[in-house]
């Protein structure tokens, strides 16, 4: 059976040129997919084949298979352990503060009117600026020499203030850089689960006169916590990833300080040209992104299940 497509110039008749058999059209509607799905596992595999070779640019006619000796190496690799804290440590930096004051700022502009959705709407600002500028822009105003952060602090008393370049706040630096830009994306997540939930539980809560904390801890944020996975699933996948706000601000310095995995693989490939190596520590970041995503997924769906029994 076809679909044929009317033909204005023939009053409304079947037009013999453009014809899709009904049985071809869900393959014509999923060829965009398709075309993305092979996009993107044609450069995984590559890189899942890369990573178990002994490849190196400066040596290309030495390539051959070490069959998993670059995974091997990393046990006894002091780098690659510094790699995974400076990772774990500022993942959980980022998505702990970023949740706390994406929820506060949630909280606060909760209530529907024109000046809290205004204010809501200028606090999207930094997310549309794309991480790098940004980044570029905070190294500017942490400038020693003209930043206006730099003076700033002097005026508070903090002297010679080196910010990224100092390995003793170079983390918090690129912290407050993250916090910065992506805690309006947590922050419009959990206004729009706030202003979603049901109101029946929160006038009776009022009408027995029910303490606002009480109402907080007991009602909001049970009935809040399938977005507050959300949130916190998606920003942990983007903060493991991190590459663009770090390289901008200190290519992954002061020395090994902020050398996530995306950085030292970045690294490994462009400087020190060692493709197998590179590929290998971007395996391992997707298998603790996928084995993340399982995780806050799993725990999801089983919240969901929980709460429509308890309906």
């Amino acid at each position: 059976m076809t679909l044929p497509l009317t033909d204005p110039s023939s009053g409304g008749l079947p037009s013999r040129r453009f014809r899709i058999r009904r049985s071809l059209l869900p393959y014509v509607l999923s060829l965009p997919a398709l075309l993305t799905c092979i996009g993107i596992l044609v450069p995984f595999f590559t890189a899942a084949i890369y990573s178990l070779q002994r490849y190196r640019l400066s040596q290309p006619f030495a390539r051959k298979w070490n069959w998993g000796e670059n995974y091997l190496n990393f046990f006894t690799d002091p780098s690659f352990w510094n790699t995974l804290k400076v990772s774990a440590t500022y993942a959980i930096l980022t998505v702990g503060i970023e949740l706390l004051l994406g929820l506060g700022i949630a909280l606060l502009l909760q209530k529907r009117g024109r000046v809290n959705n205004f204010v809501s709407i200028m606090l999207l600002m930094p997310l549309m600026t794309a991480p790098a500028l940004a980044a570029l822009m905070w190294k500017l105003m942490t400038n020693p020499g003209f930043g206006i952060l730099s003076y700033f602090a002097t005026l508070l008393g903090f002297e010679n203030l080196n910010w990224a370049s100092d390995p003793a706040t170079a983390m918090m630096t690129v912290v407050i850089v993250d916090v910065w830009v992506y805690t309006p994306f947590i922050m419009i997540l959990l206004l729009a689960g706030l202003r979603s939930l049901p109101q029946q539980p929160f006038e009776a809560a009022a009408l027995d006169g029910v303490p606002r904390l009480f109402v907080f801890w007991r009602i909001t944020l049970p009935m809040l916590t399938p977005f507050l996975l959300t949130a916190t699933l998606f920003r942990v996948i983007e903060s493991a990833q991190q590459f663009d706000i770090i390289y901008a601000m200190t290519q992954g310095g002061p020395g090994d300080k902020l050398t996530v995995f995306q950085v030292e693989a970045y690294l490994n490939f462009f400087q020190s040209t060692n493709i197998g190596r590179s590929a290998a520590l971007m395996m391992i970041l997707w298998a603790i992104t996928y084995a993340l995503s399982n995780v806050f997924i799993k725990n999801w769906l089983r919240l969901r299940e929980r709460q429509r029994g308890n309906a």
